[in-house]
């Protein structure tokens, strides 16, 4: 949780070879300077191992800023959208761009080997490329944010750090989906237009996979909402960790209203998700992102009725709670149902050699799950679906074992309760993405010639090991200016 995206690559590109500004001279080679600053830092992050990434993110991220509002000029300019600038851009496309990325969510041809690279050849496909990539830096910001919640070497996080880094990692995920709505609102702009000489857009860049990765962006911050205020995803982490033993004098409490509102929060975050992976499933992109979408409409459809577990059982239905429960493993794929006729079901031998079986695969699972967290590779790549099970299975427990000796309830059917599941309920509004603009002196000052050329069509990909490294800031005389922005030095 969040999902894990790997970041594309991409080739050096000259603006000046395809686009000539006559309005203002400069702009396609200031463009082409801060776009060879982006796909160096995108270059870098591929060679980083796992572990160096999460630091070497913000450093990426600022570049990506950096670039768009010239990206954004450029594309005014061409387009002749009407922009908020006091003075008009003309820019005339000369040549068709040939610019190369390197996609992450296209289908490899072959098992194993990465995608081949895509040739763009619009300036609106780069820019989209372009945008992607920073939405999905954006999430790998909030996985990096959410991580220490899931360490278990560590004493645990207290409750003001943890509710500041679920807050923080839910403000990149709606900064994301801002950047998914923009773009998914801008395709149907483009089809309903009259751009027909464009070639049809590659998978990752296509409204479908852009719908998707909206509405996945939404699912995952209106499960951080209820994340938030849950407490037994902590419980079950406190139970693991050697440093800790408050849960077991301290049992979490959830108010019985919340516990209603929270299940309906994930019901909602289960039809994004599901909407998600009806946009993909039959598209051609990545097989492990379409079983990411279908398994977080499981993990947050078996959060919901976890909560309507809850509920019930605060409410003294505790056979009911159980039910839910139940209700919440099917999501999950594990049966319990028929399994609990009279305590032990599993009578036969062969019916406990398989069960016993089933818990060393399970624990063999979870271990190898939790050193991915301690590793801070692509832990959580599973939705969070083994982390929900163990909260479901810990709950289960309690209860069975209470209503085996207290409470003696009869548990009903599971079939019922889940076909009379509400609606969701949303809880996030995505704010309109603004495209940023160049600062008027900066847009002014590019009306002067250019006072060099832009050599950079003739430079390998960004993923070639014999790239030349150009780092370009402060390289050439009279560019120190245009980077201070707040961003690093990159020289």
């Amino acid at each position: 949780m969040p999902y894990p995206f790997t970041l594309p690559t991409t080739s050096s590109f000259s603006f000046s070879s395809s686009f000539t500004c006559e309005s203002h001279p400069s702009l396609p080679l200031n463009a082409s300077t801060h776009r060879g600053v982006v796909r160096d830092t995108l270059k870098k992050f591929k060679r980083l191992p796992p572990t160096s990434q999460s630091p070497a993110l913000s450093t990426l991220i600022s570049s990506l800023h950096s670039y768009l509002p010239y990206l954004f000029a450029l594309d005014a300019g061409l387009s002749h959208h009407p922009t908020t600038y006091p003075e008009e851009i003309t820019v005339t496309l000369l040549t068709s761009p040939l610019i190369q990325w390197r996609p992450t969510l296209s289908l490899p041809p072959l098992p194993g080997r990465e995608p081949p690279r895509l040739k763009v050849t619009s300036l609106e496909h780069d820019l989209f490329f372009t945008l992607t990539t920073l939405a999905a830096a954006l999430t790998l910001q909030s996985r990096t944010q959410l991580h220490p919640l899931y360490l278990t070497t560590t004493a645990p996080v207290g409750t003001s750090h943890r509710q500041t880094a679920i807050s923080s990692a839910t403000k990149s995920l709606l900064d994301a989906a801002a950047i998914y709505d923009y773009l998914s609102h801008r395709c149907s702009a483009s089809a309903s237009s009259h751009h027909h000489h464009h070639p049809p857009p590659p998978p990752d860049i296509s409204p479908p996979t852009i719908r998707a990765l909206r509405s996945l962006a939404l699912a995952e911050a209106t499960l951080l909402a209820v994340l938030k205020d849950d407490p037994y995803p902590a419980v079950v982490l406190q139970q693991r960790n050697e440093n800790d033993t408050e849960w077991m004098y301290k049992p979490p409490d959830i108010p019985k209203v919340r516990a209603h509102l929270f299940a309906r929060l994930c019901l909602a975050a289960a039809e994004h998700a599901g909407q998600a992976y009806a946009l993909v499933n039959t598209h051609k992109v990545s097989s492990e992102f379409v079983r990411y979408l279908d398994d977080l409409r499981r993990v947050a459809r078996a959060k919901a009725c976890r909560f309507f577990g809850i509920d019930a059982e605060l409410g003294g239905e505790q056979g009911k709670g159980i039910a839910w429960l139940w209700a919440g493993l099917k999501e999950l794929g594990v049966d319990r149902e028929g399994k609990h006729g009279g305590g032990s079901g599993s009578s036969n031998t062969g019916e406990k050699s398989k069960s016993l079986m089933k818990g060393l695969k399970k624990e063999w699972t979870e271990r190898r799950e939790d050193k991915k967290v301690e590793r801070g590779l692509d832990w959580g790549a599973d939705a969070g679906r083994l982390e929900e099970r163990r909260v479901i299975e810990m709950l289960e427990g309690k209860w069975v074992r209470q209503n085996d000796t207290i409470m003696t309830q009869a548990i009903p059917p599971i079939g019922p309760l889940l076909a009379q599941m509400p609606t969701g309920r949303e809880i996030h509004t995505i704010k309109p993405f603004q495209p940023p603009l160049l600062e008027p002196n900066v847009l002014e000052a590019m009306r002067a010639p250019p006072d060099r050329s832009d050599e950079y069509g003739n430079y390998p990909s960004s993923d070639d090991e014999t790239a030349v490294d150009s780092s370009m800031a402060g390289a050439f005389p009279g560019t120190q200016g245009e980077y201070r922005t707040g961003t690093p030095n990159y020289y």
